[in-house]
């Protein structure tokens, strides 16, 4: 089945309501708060979102136009459920690996097997590459073998579903030395990724500790 680029909300908002129907089956189908609060989740989201709950509607659109994503009545509050193998056209397997590289970015097989364990149990390795190869052999192909970035023991692996994955991920670092000790360019945007991830918790703990010290009558300390 041909699809067009989903957008890479659409992207998040389908992989988010396949991950809950295996997390937290008790809530689901999911509702719109429910929904948006899965795309802007910060752990286990790469890129991390911050889309508000207009833009969550507008992705929701898109994809139930693509037969991707249905709406069911609730007894209050509309909610939503995913129609991935069928609109994807391809078994529960392939959609847990194409879920876990929609929310994560990237990533080799043995990554994959280990992030994707709540969705489907796979065997090994070789039976994710399997999946993986399947889902490249097809027509439009679904993911896509990065190069192999110097230094790097395993090639990673990328969804197309929103299209032709980032240039710089597909480039090779021209600048690799023959130690490897070079990093490419999208190995380089993903560790940039996390600083700002540790960054951001960083400040997250020194509020509380400030909060903390205030509840206290502990005077912050001035040290740089």
């Amino acid at each position: 089945m041909t699809l067009r680029a989903l957008t890479p909300l659409e992207a998040r908002v389908l992989a988010v309501l396949v991950e809950k129907h295996h997390t937290v089956p008790d809530t689901y189908p999911l509702s719109l708060n429910a929904l948006v609060a899965g795309c802007n989740q910060k752990t286990a989201r790469t890129p991390v979102m911050e889309a508000s709950e207009s833009d969550v509607i507008v992705a929701l659109d898109g994809l139930k136009q693509l037969h991707l994503v249905v709406e069911v009545s609730g007894s209050r509050v509309s909610r939503y459920e995913h129609n991935a193998p069928r609109g994807l056209g391809v078994p529960s397997q392939s959609v847990a690996l194409l879920t876990t590289l929609m929310l994560r970015g990237p990533q080799t097989a043995a990554e994959l097997r280990l992030n994707s364990e709540r969705l489907h149990k796979f065997a090994d390795v070789s039976s994710v590459e399997a999946f993986l190869d399947e889902l490249s052999s097809k027509e439009p192909a679904r993911v896509v073998k990065l190069p192999r970035a110097p230094g790097a023991r395993e090639a990673r692996w990328a969804h197309l579903l929103c299209g032709e994955p980032a240039p710089e991920l597909l480039a090779v670092s021209s600048g690799a030395t023959a130690t490897g000790e070079s990093v490419s360019a999208g190995e380089l945007s993903v560790l940039k990724a996390e600083v700002a991830r540790l960054s951001g918790e960083m400040q997250a703990l020194r509020a509380e500790v400030l909060a903390l010290q205030q509840a206290l009558g502990i005077s912050p300390s001035t040290e740089a």
